[in-house]
């Protein structure tokens, strides 16, 4: 089974970190992955001016990457999120990049091309 290594950054303005829950999808050339909670265990993900991994392992290869959907939904209270951008590695090594640079609010799903 495929492995994408998954690479998130937090903006670093004031409260620019999200606890609310993400989602990742990944959309490629010959198929679509499930939704993936961006999750570690014991460890606050998204803090202000953070980059946090992930590995995202999907049943069958995906093809070329050609976007990325991220959903964030709320944990406790709406809490907006600064992302800078994402980054994944392919299985075979090679690195996207997907640039935001955005305010995400509210309970929104956005789509990210590769820059």
């Amino acid at each position: 089974m495929p492995s994408y290594t998954v690479t998130v950054a937090t903006g670093s303005q004031w409260f620019a970190g999200t606890d609310d829950y993400v989602y990742l999808t990944l959309q490629g050339s010959a198929g679509c992955s499930e939704r993936h909670l961006l999750d570690k265990p014991f460890y606050n993900d998204f803090e202000r001016g953070a980059v946090d991994s992930y590995d995202v392992t999907v049943e069958e290869d995906l093809g070329e990457i050609q976007l990325i959907k991220i959903e964030k939904r709320k944990y406790w209270y709406q809490d907006d999120w600064y992302l800078k951008y994402i980054t994944v590695k392919t299985p075979v090594g090679d690195y996207l990049e997907f640039p935001c640079y955005r305010w995400i609010t509210d309970e929104k799903e956005i789509v990210l091309r590769d820059g």
